[in-house]
Protein backbone atom coordinates (compact mmCIF):
# COMPACT_ATOMS: atom_id res chain seq x y z
CA UNK A 1 0.00 0.00 0.00
CA UNK A 2 2.55 2.21 1.12
CA UNK A 3 4.60 1.48 -2.42
CA UNK A 4 1.38 2.26 -4.32
CA UNK A 5 1.01 5.49 -2.50
CA UNK A 6 4.60 6.37 -3.53
CA UNK A 7 4.26 5.39 -6.87
CA UNK A 8 0.85 7.64 -7.34
CA UNK A 9 3.22 10.63 -5.33
CA UNK A 10 5.77 10.69 -7.71
CA UNK A 11 3.74 10.28 -10.55
CA UNK A 12 1.87 13.35 -9.39
CA UNK A 13 4.24 15.44 -9.38
CA UNK A 14 5.86 14.77 -12.06
CA UNK A 15 2.81 15.49 -13.95
CA UNK A 16 2.10 18.40 -11.83
CA UNK A 17 6.39 19.49 -13.11
CA UNK A 18 5.47 19.03 -16.90
CA UNK A 19 2.45 21.24 -16.57
CA UNK A 20 4.18 23.47 -14.66
CA UNK A 21 6.44 23.77 -17.49
CA UNK A 22 4.16 24.00 -19.98
CA UNK A 23 2.77 26.83 -18.60
CA UNK A 24 5.29 28.65 -17.80
CA UNK A 25 6.47 28.18 -22.08
CA UNK A 26 3.20 30.09 -22.48
CA UNK A 27 3.49 32.63 -19.66
CA UNK A 28 5.39 35.79 -19.98
CA UNK A 29 6.51 38.56 -17.25
CA UNK A 30 4.03 41.70 -18.51
CA UNK A 31 5.88 45.05 -19.33
CA UNK A 32 4.80 48.62 -17.79
CA UNK A 33 5.39 50.98 -20.73
CA UNK A 34 3.16 50.04 -23.62
CA UNK A 35 4.21 48.74 -26.71
CA UNK A 36 4.97 51.50 -29.22
CA UNK A 37 2.14 52.78 -32.44
CA UNK A 38 2.12 50.56 -35.45
CA UNK A 39 4.59 51.45 -38.48
CA UNK A 40 2.81 51.49 -41.55
CA UNK A 41 4.40 49.75 -44.89
CA UNK A 42 4.41 48.42 -48.18
CA UNK A 43 3.64 44.58 -48.35
CA UNK A 44 5.81 42.05 -50.53
CA UNK A 45 4.70 40.60 -52.91
CA UNK A 46 3.02 37.31 -52.35
CA UNK A 47 5.96 34.30 -52.89
CA UNK A 48 3.87 31.88 -53.84
CA UNK A 49 0.33 29.72 -54.10
CA UNK A 50 -0.38 28.64 -49.88
CA UNK A 51 1.10 31.41 -48.47
CA UNK A 52 -0.66 33.79 -45.71
CA UNK A 53 0.52 36.90 -44.78
CA UNK A 54 1.32 37.71 -41.07
CA UNK A 55 1.53 41.19 -40.31
CA UNK A 56 4.28 42.53 -38.01
CA UNK A 57 4.03 43.51 -34.36
CA UNK A 58 6.14 44.61 -31.09
CA UNK A 59 7.37 41.92 -29.37
CA UNK A 60 10.08 42.69 -26.33
CA UNK A 61 13.30 41.31 -25.42
CA UNK A 62 13.02 41.30 -21.92
CA UNK A 63 17.27 41.14 -21.61
CA UNK A 64 17.52 44.54 -23.27
CA UNK A 65 14.47 45.71 -21.47
CA UNK A 66 13.37 47.07 -25.00
CA UNK A 67 10.42 46.34 -28.02
CA UNK A 68 11.96 45.33 -31.24
CA UNK A 69 9.97 44.80 -34.30
CA UNK A 70 9.11 41.33 -35.82
CA UNK A 71 8.94 42.42 -39.28
CA UNK A 72 5.25 41.08 -41.28
CA UNK A 73 6.32 38.62 -43.47
CA UNK A 74 4.50 36.08 -45.99
CA UNK A 75 4.42 32.75 -44.37
CA UNK A 76 3.17 28.84 -45.55
CA UNK A 77 0.32 27.39 -44.17
CA UNK A 78 0.90 24.54 -41.88
CA UNK A 79 -2.11 22.77 -42.89
CA UNK A 80 -4.78 23.14 -45.35
CA UNK A 81 -7.50 25.44 -43.85
CA UNK A 82 -5.25 26.78 -41.37
CA UNK A 83 -5.42 30.74 -40.55
CA UNK A 84 -3.06 33.07 -38.63
CA UNK A 85 -4.02 34.83 -35.48
CA UNK A 86 -1.87 37.57 -34.78
CA UNK A 87 -0.03 37.96 -31.43
CA UNK A 88 -1.10 41.03 -29.31
CA UNK A 89 -0.41 43.48 -26.22
CA UNK A 90 -3.13 43.86 -23.77
CA UNK A 91 -3.12 45.65 -20.60
CA UNK A 92 -4.08 43.07 -17.30
CA UNK A 93 -4.57 45.14 -14.55
CA UNK A 94 -0.59 45.22 -13.88
CA UNK A 95 0.97 45.62 -16.94
CA UNK A 96 0.87 45.11 -20.66
CA UNK A 97 0.60 41.11 -21.11
CA UNK A 98 1.60 39.24 -24.87
CA UNK A 99 -0.13 37.09 -26.09
CA UNK A 100 0.98 34.92 -28.83
CA UNK A 101 -0.32 34.21 -32.32
CA UNK A 102 -1.39 31.10 -33.59
CA UNK A 103 -2.79 28.74 -36.34
CA UNK A 104 -6.08 26.85 -36.79
CA UNK A 105 -9.12 26.90 -38.56
CA UNK A 106 -10.70 29.98 -37.34
CA UNK A 107 -9.22 33.71 -36.75
CA UNK A 108 -9.18 34.06 -32.80
CA UNK A 109 -9.07 37.06 -30.79
CA UNK A 110 -6.42 39.81 -31.39
CA UNK A 111 -7.09 42.47 -29.12
CA UNK A 112 -8.76 44.40 -31.94
CA UNK A 113 -5.25 45.60 -33.07
CA UNK A 114 -5.18 47.11 -37.01
CA UNK A 115 -2.28 45.29 -37.91
CA UNK A 116 -3.90 46.27 -41.83
CA UNK A 117 -3.80 43.85 -44.92
CA UNK A 118 -7.00 42.23 -44.11
CA UNK A 119 -6.30 42.00 -39.95
CA UNK A 120 -8.50 45.17 -39.51
CA UNK A 121 -9.04 44.53 -35.42
CA UNK A 122 -11.66 41.14 -35.77
CA UNK A 123 -10.97 38.52 -38.44
CA UNK A 124 -9.45 37.98 -41.57
CA UNK A 125 -10.46 40.08 -45.02
CA UNK A 126 -7.23 39.49 -46.97
CA UNK A 127 -8.14 35.84 -48.13
CA UNK A 128 -10.21 32.64 -47.83
CA UNK A 129 -9.85 28.48 -48.01
CA UNK A 130 -11.99 27.10 -50.99
CA UNK A 131 -11.67 23.30 -52.38
CA UNK A 132 -8.30 23.48 -50.51
CA UNK A 133 -6.74 26.27 -52.06
CA UNK A 134 -6.49 29.61 -50.55
CA UNK A 135 -8.17 32.34 -52.52
CA UNK A 136 -6.41 35.70 -52.15
CA UNK A 137 -8.65 39.26 -51.90
CA UNK A 138 -6.08 41.45 -54.20
CA UNK A 139 -7.90 44.76 -52.92
CA UNK A 140 -5.81 44.08 -49.83
CA UNK A 141 -2.99 41.83 -50.76
CA UNK A 142 -0.22 42.58 -53.30
CA UNK A 143 -0.50 39.48 -55.38
CA UNK A 144 0.61 39.16 -58.90
CA UNK A 145 -2.33 37.62 -60.98
CA UNK A 146 -0.35 36.32 -63.51
CA UNK A 147 1.28 33.46 -61.50
CA UNK A 148 -1.51 33.33 -58.81
CA UNK A 149 -4.66 32.55 -60.50
CA UNK A 150 -6.67 31.85 -56.92
CA UNK A 151 -7.97 35.47 -56.53
CA UNK A 152 -10.84 37.19 -55.87
CA UNK A 153 -11.82 41.09 -55.62
CA UNK A 154 -13.54 42.15 -52.64
CA UNK A 155 -13.26 45.97 -51.18
CA UNK A 156 -13.15 46.26 -47.21
CA UNK A 157 -14.84 49.17 -45.35
CA UNK A 158 -11.82 49.78 -42.61
CA UNK A 159 -13.35 51.61 -39.60
CA UNK A 160 -10.88 51.19 -37.23
CA UNK A 161 -7.90 53.69 -38.52
CA UNK A 162 -5.60 54.04 -35.12
CA UNK A 163 -1.98 52.55 -35.37
CA UNK A 164 -2.83 51.77 -31.41
CA UNK A 165 -0.63 48.26 -31.23
CA UNK A 166 -1.96 47.32 -27.68
CA UNK A 167 -5.76 46.85 -25.83
CA UNK A 168 -6.74 48.53 -23.26
CA UNK A 169 -5.24 51.25 -20.67
CA UNK A 170 -5.95 53.97 -23.39
CA UNK A 171 -5.04 51.95 -26.29
CA UNK A 172 -8.02 49.95 -28.36
CA UNK A 173 -11.28 48.80 -26.36
CA UNK A 174 -12.47 45.89 -28.04
CA UNK A 175 -13.49 42.83 -26.39
CA UNK A 176 -13.37 39.20 -27.69
CA UNK A 177 -17.03 37.65 -29.31
CA UNK A 178 -17.70 34.23 -28.55
CA UNK A 179 -16.61 32.97 -31.82
CA UNK A 180 -13.18 34.49 -31.18
CA UNK A 181 -13.52 32.77 -27.47
CA UNK A 182 -14.12 29.49 -28.91
CA UNK A 183 -11.15 30.06 -31.45
CA UNK A 184 -8.46 29.95 -28.78
CA UNK A 185 -10.09 26.60 -27.47
CA UNK A 186 -10.22 24.86 -31.02
CA UNK A 187 -7.97 23.00 -32.44
CA UNK A 188 -4.94 24.65 -33.20
CA UNK A 189 -1.07 25.35 -33.50
CA UNK A 190 1.18 27.71 -32.23
CA UNK A 191 3.85 29.82 -34.54
CA UNK A 192 5.81 27.17 -37.11
CA UNK A 193 9.11 26.80 -37.03
CA UNK A 194 10.17 29.53 -39.68
CA UNK A 195 8.30 31.88 -37.79
CA UNK A 196 10.08 31.32 -34.36
CA UNK A 197 13.15 31.92 -35.91
CA UNK A 198 12.18 34.70 -38.13
CA UNK A 199 11.34 36.79 -34.54
CA UNK A 200 14.48 35.35 -33.50
CA UNK A 201 16.52 37.13 -36.03
CA UNK A 202 14.59 40.30 -35.20
CA UNK A 203 15.30 40.38 -31.35
CA UNK A 204 19.04 39.61 -32.44
CA UNK A 205 19.46 42.92 -34.72
CA UNK A 206 20.14 45.99 -32.60
CA UNK A 207 18.47 48.51 -35.62
CA UNK A 208 15.02 46.56 -34.78
CA UNK A 209 14.47 47.68 -31.29
CA UNK A 210 12.96 50.55 -30.23
CA UNK A 211 16.12 52.35 -28.13
CA UNK A 212 17.66 52.13 -32.18
CA UNK A 213 15.31 52.77 -34.46
CA UNK A 214 12.24 55.09 -32.41
CA UNK A 215 9.34 53.21 -34.18
CA UNK A 216 10.98 53.10 -38.04
CA UNK A 217 12.47 49.64 -37.85
CA UNK A 218 15.25 49.57 -40.55
CA UNK A 219 13.44 46.43 -41.93
CA UNK A 220 9.39 46.29 -41.57
CA UNK A 221 8.46 43.59 -43.90
CA UNK A 222 9.79 40.43 -45.60
CA UNK A 223 8.98 38.28 -48.39
CA UNK A 224 10.02 35.23 -46.93
CA UNK A 225 10.90 34.87 -42.99
CA UNK A 226 13.81 35.43 -42.63
CA UNK A 227 14.69 37.49 -45.78
CA UNK A 228 15.90 40.62 -44.07
CA UNK A 229 16.19 43.07 -46.82
CA UNK A 230 14.18 45.75 -45.94
CA UNK A 231 10.49 46.71 -46.16
CA UNK A 232 7.99 49.16 -48.38
CA UNK A 233 7.85 53.24 -47.75
CA UNK A 234 5.81 53.81 -44.41
CA UNK A 235 2.28 54.06 -45.44
CA UNK A 236 -1.11 53.01 -44.91
CA UNK A 237 -2.58 50.15 -47.39
CA UNK A 238 -5.26 51.64 -50.20
CA UNK A 239 -2.80 54.09 -51.16
CA UNK A 240 -2.85 56.71 -48.03
CA UNK A 241 -1.01 59.64 -47.48
CA UNK A 242 2.13 59.17 -45.90
CA UNK A 243 2.55 60.30 -42.05
CA UNK A 244 3.42 63.98 -41.46
CA UNK A 245 6.98 64.83 -41.36
CA UNK A 246 6.62 68.12 -39.43
CA UNK A 247 4.35 69.07 -37.06
CA UNK A 248 2.38 71.68 -39.17
CA UNK A 249 1.20 68.75 -41.87
CA UNK A 250 -0.35 67.31 -38.84
CA UNK A 251 -4.12 67.60 -38.57
CA UNK A 252 -5.53 70.16 -36.24
CA UNK A 253 -6.71 67.69 -33.49
CA UNK A 254 -10.85 67.53 -32.33
CA UNK A 255 -11.80 69.22 -29.07
CA UNK A 256 -12.04 66.49 -26.22
CA UNK A 257 -15.46 66.43 -25.48
CA UNK A 258 -17.10 68.37 -23.09
CA UNK A 259 -17.37 67.14 -19.53
CA UNK A 260 -20.60 65.87 -18.06
CA UNK A 261 -20.57 65.00 -15.36
CA UNK A 262 -23.86 66.57 -13.97
CA UNK A 263 -21.89 68.27 -10.88
CA UNK A 264 -21.33 72.05 -12.55
CA UNK A 265 -18.32 72.37 -10.13
CA UNK A 266 -16.62 69.35 -11.11
CA UNK A 267 -17.27 69.95 -15.25
CA UNK A 268 -15.48 73.39 -15.21
CA UNK A 269 -12.50 71.69 -12.95
CA UNK A 270 -12.58 69.09 -15.88
CA UNK A 271 -13.10 71.65 -18.74
CA UNK A 272 -10.00 74.03 -17.16
CA UNK A 273 -7.99 70.47 -16.84
CA UNK A 274 -8.55 69.93 -20.63
CA UNK A 275 -7.80 73.28 -22.00
CA UNK A 276 -4.30 73.41 -20.26
CA UNK A 277 -3.58 69.86 -21.38
CA UNK A 278 -4.53 71.25 -24.94
CA UNK A 279 -2.64 74.61 -24.64
CA UNK A 280 0.68 72.75 -23.65
CA UNK A 281 0.41 70.39 -26.40
CA UNK A 282 -0.20 73.31 -28.93
CA UNK A 283 2.71 74.94 -27.59
CA UNK A 284 4.96 71.67 -27.96
CA UNK A 285 3.89 71.16 -31.41
CA UNK A 286 4.75 74.82 -32.37
CA UNK A 287 8.15 74.10 -30.29
CA UNK A 288 8.84 71.57 -32.09
CA UNK A 289 7.80 73.05 -35.68
CA UNK A 290 10.61 76.11 -34.99
CA UNK A 291 13.58 73.46 -33.87
CA UNK A 292 12.98 71.85 -36.98
CA UNK A 293 12.69 74.82 -39.57
CA UNK A 294 16.30 75.98 -37.48
CA UNK A 295 17.05 72.75 -38.54
CA UNK A 296 16.45 73.40 -42.20
CA UNK A 297 17.93 76.60 -42.41
CA UNK A 298 21.26 75.46 -41.29
CA UNK A 299 21.30 72.38 -43.68
CA UNK A 300 20.28 74.96 -46.59
CA UNK A 301 23.23 77.83 -45.17
CA UNK A 302 25.55 74.54 -45.22
CA UNK A 303 24.55 73.61 -48.60
CA UNK A 304 24.14 69.86 -47.14
CA UNK A 305 23.35 66.41 -49.25
CA UNK A 306 20.85 64.57 -50.55
CA UNK A 307 22.32 62.27 -47.76
CA UNK A 308 22.03 64.39 -44.92
CA UNK A 309 19.08 65.83 -46.41
CA UNK A 310 17.40 62.83 -46.15
CA UNK A 311 18.76 61.68 -42.48
CA UNK A 312 17.09 64.91 -41.22
CA UNK A 313 13.68 64.21 -42.57
CA UNK A 314 13.49 60.97 -41.24
CA UNK A 315 14.82 62.70 -38.00
CA UNK A 316 12.19 64.90 -37.88
CA UNK A 317 9.46 62.50 -38.80
CA UNK A 318 9.99 60.56 -35.96
CA UNK A 319 10.24 63.32 -33.81
CA UNK A 320 6.54 64.46 -35.05
CA UNK A 321 5.16 60.66 -34.53
CA UNK A 322 6.68 60.43 -31.39
CA UNK A 323 4.89 63.70 -30.44
CA UNK A 324 1.56 62.90 -31.94
CA UNK A 325 1.82 59.54 -29.89
CA UNK A 326 2.49 61.00 -27.04
CA UNK A 327 -0.56 63.49 -27.13
CA UNK A 328 -2.74 60.87 -28.00
CA UNK A 329 -2.10 59.32 -25.15
CA UNK A 330 -2.28 61.99 -23.07
CA UNK A 331 -5.45 62.88 -24.01
CA UNK A 332 -6.65 59.46 -23.68
CA UNK A 333 -5.72 59.32 -20.38
CA UNK A 334 -7.11 62.41 -19.31
CA UNK A 335 -10.55 61.11 -20.68
CA UNK A 336 -10.32 58.25 -19.18
CA UNK A 337 -9.69 59.88 -15.54
CA UNK A 338 -12.41 62.06 -16.11
CA UNK A 339 -15.32 59.52 -17.05
CA UNK A 340 -13.82 56.70 -14.19
CA UNK A 341 -16.72 56.79 -11.63
CA UNK A 342 -16.15 58.73 -8.54
CA UNK A 343 -16.13 56.93 -5.43
CA UNK A 344 -18.60 57.94 -2.20
CA UNK A 345 -17.93 58.55 1.37
CA UNK A 346 -16.88 61.63 3.27
CA UNK A 347 -13.64 63.54 1.63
Amino acid sequence: MRFAFLVRSVLFALVFLAISAAAQAQVRVAVAIAPPILPVYDQPICPGDGYIWTPGYWDYDYDASDYFWVPGTWVEAPEVGFLWTPPWWGWNGTGFAFTAGFWGPTVGFYGGINYGFGYFGHGYEGGRWDGGHFFYNTTINHVDVNIIHNTYNTRVVVRNDTHVSYNGHGGIDARASREEEAAARDRHVGPVAAQTAHAEAARSDPQQRFAANHGRPSVVATARPGEFKGGGEARPEGGAARPAVHPKELAKPDRMPAPNTGNAKLDKKYQQQQDKLEASQDKERQKLQAQQDKEHQQATRQKADDARNQQMEQRHQQQTEQMQQRHTQQRQQIQQRQSAPRGGGRR
